[in-house]
């Protein structure tokens, strides 16, 4: 998520820290290997052996075989208890690492010679946390740490090829950090300069796209006559059939989430609110700042502002008057990645005594010149109800271990009460920037044929978001089809994780029905493995490019779908709630249910293609292109505020 700086690792050096001699094990089994080997990076040098790293080992929780029951549990429409969300306590206690691993991984740091005094245990028991000299570490863990430089920029980051532990001691771990996580894309030289990580747009890399061929819009549309070419508020009112005002907004929470530098200007608001949304001029998200997140405005235009401005202009617009809660994540030099706002809304994961990846997250107190010094944002945050995000990365570019322990978090938050929406990715079955898979899992440039699908959307215990359009010459009464200008809606099958119970009818009966014209060596054919997305939502919105003075832009993208999806389950949370109930929550068990479908809107029409290929069909019922479909607010309500 953020470029490695070795000036804060080179900064712990200077710890007066004994090193004593560390008994090499015999029984060493390699844990885990690096996902991608890096490309465009340089191998410099070994990392010096008095360099200090901040070594977390994330211990292996207890009850994880009960992560899907519990969350089908209260997620499920036909389960007796549905809606009946855990707390916070509950959960904490139900994973807690036992009492056995803990001990198991204490005895074996104490007998390889790291004494007990230099160790420390988080509060949710989840890492074992020890400042160890790259010597000791190599020893322990039988690893090789180098430096690597990018050649064009001077940007460099540390990391190991694999690293391996007792073979004993391999149930009790679930990763170690910093070891094979490896940033593989490089800022902007004008991002170096200024010290930041690498905004989401790129290595996080979904984003708003212009249209190429467009100059600014010199009028904005009023009616729904150019849908097709210019999609508004009332645009997306009419399509998805949304017309209700909320009444429990004092209670009802929508987080939008956002990465430094990517910020909001709130003069793009207003503007956007003068002609779309009047009484709405002036209204600005509640800023939640974590690891010292700022609205910047320093740097404006397209790439720092255009997705911000994006999510909160469709999200207040068609939930108003819902308050919004901007989570802001990352100071502007570390910036921060997928786990530092997970440890912001769940304080069970929580890294703050250790645990998050140097090469992969933002590490707080931040000790580099102007960062934010406070300590890191833990639990600060109840998890919103509905919590939208626009961004993503390659699954291949992280380890299966470590998508595995963020997607279990992810079931957490829904056993919490709380619908996580990511976008699927703008590059149909490619990964971003239109890169493929080579046969040995490696992103190739050039030849590539495996199909590279996103992260997180790949859990699956988030919601994913693909996108649709209205097609040329249609009108908003007309069926819509996939998006397949400038940008591809995002989808496929996942290489790591599992097909849940709740797709199995949809995903296998688009297998047997339609089966993909591509082999085994193209995308994961096993029929046993996660599908997404789970539905879709127009991705051709008109929205207001900063940079140019306040002008409007046609723009594309997935990051588009997200948070129109997210404004309408904020609006099912609200009629619930004023019905006396909770928020829905997980809502992909009940989206797949027969009883639900028709409350979508089937899209038939339209690919994902990538990688070479014409990708994905929509079709019939759930495909890989657009999921179930697009919902029907005033079909889609009722349904589930008939549930408890």
């Amino acid at each position: 998520m953020r470029l490695f700086s070795l000036t804060w690792a080179f900064a712990l050096a200077t710890l007066a820290i004994a090193a004593p001699s560390i008994t090499r094990r015999s029984n060493l089994v390699v844990h885990e290997k690096r996902a991608q080997e890096p490309r465009d990076w340089v191998l410099t040098r070994r990392l010096e052996p008095s360099a200090v790293l901040p070594m977390r080992f994330g211990l292996t929780q207890s009850n994880l075989h009960k992560v899907e029951e519990m969350l089908m549990s209260v997620s499920h429409p036909s389960s007796p208890t549905y809606g009946q969300h855990f707390t916070a306590k509950e959960i904490v206690d139900t994973f807690a690492p036992s009492t056995d691993t803990i001990e198991r991984v204490v005895e074996w740091l104490t007998d390889s010679g790291i004494d007990r005094s230099r160790l420390k245990l988080s509060k949710s028991k989840g890492w074992i946390e020890v400042d160890a000299t790259v010597e000791e570490a190599e020893t322990l863990i039988n690893a090789e740490y180098h430096v690597y430089t990018h050649p064009e920029t001077g940007a460099q980051q540390i990391g190991c090829h694999s690293y391996s532990v007792p073979e004993d001691i391999r149930e009790h771990i679930d990763l170690i950090k910093p070891t094979v996580h490896f940033l593989h894309r490089v800022p902007t030289p004008n991002q170096l300069r200024k010290r930041s990580f690498e905004r989401p747009s790129t290595h996080i890399k979904q984003g708003p796209k212009l249209k190429a061929d467009t100059s600014p819009l010199a009028t904005v549309p009023q009616d729904l006559s150019t849908c097709d070419e210019e999609i508004t508020l009332d645009c997306l009112r009419a399509l998805y059939s949304i017309d209700y005002t909320p009444v429990s907004t004092d209670t009802n929470t929508f987080g939008i989430l956002e990465f430094t530098p990517q910020a909001f200007l709130q003069s793009d608001l207003d503007m956007f609110f003068a002609n779309f949304s009047p009484s709405q001029v002036g209204t600005a998200p509640i800023l939640i700042s974590i690891d010292g997140g700022v609205d910047q405005t320093d740097d404006t235009g397209f790439d720092f502002n255009g997705e911000s401005d994006l999510d909160l202009q469709y999200a207040f617009g068609l939930t108003n008057p819902q308050p919004i809660l901007l989570l802001q994540t990352g100071d502007l030099v570390e910036g921060a990645s997928f786990d530092n706002w997970l440890d912001a809304v769940d304080a069970s994961f929580c890294t703050f005594e250790g645990g998050d990846d140097p090469t992969q997250d933002g590490i707080y107190p931040d000790p580099l010149p102007g960062g934010f010094n406070g300590p890191a944002s833990c639990g600060i945050l109840t998890p919103p109800f509905v919590t939208s995000t626009s961004y993503g990365q390659d699954e291949a570019s992280v380890t299966a271990a470590y998508a595995q322990r963020q997607c279990t978090e992810y079931a957490k938050l829904g056993m919490l009460g709380t619908t996580v929406l990511y976008s699927s990715g703008d590059d149909g079955v490619a990964g971003g920037g239109g890169v493929c898979l080579d046969g040995n899992g490696q992103p190739a440039r050039r030849g590539g044929v495996q199909f590279n699908p996103d992260f997180p959307v790949t859990c699956p215990f988030v919601t994913g978001v693909g996108a649709t359009q209205i097609n040329p010459g249609s009108t908003v009464n007309d069926p819509e089809g996939a998006c397949e200008q400038v940008i591809f809606s995002g989808g496929g099958f996942s290489n790591f994780f599992e097909m849940p119970d709740y797709q199995a009818t949809a995903v296998t009966s688009f297998l047997t029905n339609h089966p993909p014209p591509f082999t085994g060596e193209q995308f994961n054919n096993s029929g046993v493995a996660r599908g997404f997305p789970d539905l879709s939502a127009n991705g051709l919105v008109h929205v207001l490019r900063c940079s140019v003075a306040g002008e409007f832009e046609l723009v594309f993208g997935t990051s588009c779908s997200s948070p129109v999806v997210g404004s309408m389950i904020t609006l099912i949370n609200d009629a619930r709630i004023a019905a006396g109930k909770g928020p829905v929550g997980f809502i992909n068990p009940a989206i797949y249910t027969d009883e639900f479908q028709a409350a979508f809107n089937d899209i038939t029409t339209g690919g994902n293609q990538g990688c070479g290929t014409p990708g994905f069909t929509a079709t019939e019922g759930w495909d890989p292109v657009t999921g179930v479909g697009t919902p029907n607010l005033s079909k889609l309500m009722p349904l589930f505020l008939a549930l408890p």
